[in-house]
């Protein structure tokens, strides 16, 4: 029972550093909010592993990071949370829309706060301004894109 607990902690360490490591990097590889930002920050985490950046080794990380881990380092690279504007933004380039949330119950989300956020994280410039695209869903604003990337 105790090796359990041990390996438990270790792993809650382990998640928790990476994670850091993601939301304190992540601004580091530009541009910004694009599938090649996002290749970027896995060469270098590759890299600082010790390994080369032959495409050989760069498939090996990939593989020993696997699918679950990596969507999840993804999904903090390409979100941001703005406590004074009680929103969380996801803005991943692989998706059709970047989506602008309300953090909390009680919070409100509407167009003016939206731009706000996406003004500061420089994405206003990667979307379609044009209100009137985005949709306002119950708690959630979905804005597409304006960029050639995110048509994957």
């Amino acid at each position: 029972m105790e090796v359990d607990k041990n390996t438990q902690l270790q792993a809650k360490l382990f998640d928790f550093a990476l994670l850091e490591l993601v939301r304190q990097h992540r601004e580091s590889f530009q541009p910004l909010w694009t599938q090649e930002s996002w290749a970027k920050f896995l060469i270098w985490l590759a890299l600082n592993c010790g390994l080369s950046g032959e495409r050989e080794s760069l498939e090996l990380f990939a593989q020993a990071l696997g699918p679950l881990l990596t969507n999840r380092m993804r999904k903090v690279f390409f979100e941001r949370t703005f406590e004074d504007l009680e929103l969380h933004l996801m803005a991943d380039p692989s998706e059709k829309m970047v989506l602008v949330m309300k953090l909390g119950p009680g919070t409100s989300i509407d167009y003016n706060k939206a731009s706000k956020a996406l003004i500061r994280t420089g994405l206003l410039e990667m979307i379609i301004s044009e209100r009137s695209t985005w949709e306002s869903l119950e708690e959630i604003i979905a804005i597409p894109w304006h960029h050639k990337e995110a048509v994957h």
